[in-house]
């Protein structure tokens, strides 16, 4: 029986390692024997604007695009942009959403200001877990772990076993890195 595409969406902004939680993830699901299929998309992601990153694996898989109202998972480091990518979000569907708030540049300039109440809404409308990623990121000793305690909470709700997880972190994360990113993947994987 063919399994079917998990679609996965990975948002945020620029410098908060949503390339890198793509890899580990990708890497992952090889690892497993799935086809995987991974597509980027940088705004003025050097300027700290949006990131997409489009994961899909299955059996086989044609295509690594997701369309609106296809995603099974939407992976986001920053609420603006989780609000954002709401509508590529397919029906019973779950938002895995840090609770951070990075302004973007027309908040830092003082054309808009940053919407308000975005959890609240992302709640009301989609089964959402939210969490403090990067306070669990601190805890764990750096706060740029944000990206692998949001890993560790995608890998919990995966069918992929926690070792699996930890041995694509081992040869993926830098060794300098590794054990901080462990503690961060364990503190995501048990919130």
């Amino acid at each position: 029986m063919a399994t079917p595409i998990k679609k996965i969406m990975i948002v945020g902004v620029g410098g908060q390692g949503t390339l890198l939680a793509s890899r580990i993830l990708g890497n992952t699901v090889i690892n497993e024997g799935y086809d995987v299929k991974v597509s980027e998309v940088h705004g003025m992601s050097q300027r700290g604007g949006s990131v997409v990153t489009y994961v899909k694996y299955g059996d086989k898989v044609y295509s690594p695009i997701i369309d609106k109202g296809e995603a099974d998972i939407i992976l986001a480091f920053e609420l603006l942009e989780a609000y954002r990518a709401l509508p590529f979000l397919k029906k019973g569907g779950k938002m895995i959403v840090n609770t951070q708030k990075v302004d973007p540049m027309p908040v830092i300039t003082g054309a808009c200001e940053y919407p308000k109440d975005i959890e609240s809404k992302l709640c009301a409308v989609a089964d959402t877990i939210a969490i403090d990623a990067l306070a669990l990121a601190q805890k764990a000793g750096n706060s740029k772990a944000v990206n692998v305690v949001l890993m560790g909470v995608l890998a919990s709700k995966s069918e992929i076993p926690y070792e699996n997880w930890v041995e694509t972190l081992k040869t993926t994360v830098p060794p300098k890195f590794l054990d901080i990113n462990l503690k961060a993947f364990e503190l995501g994987y048990n919130y």
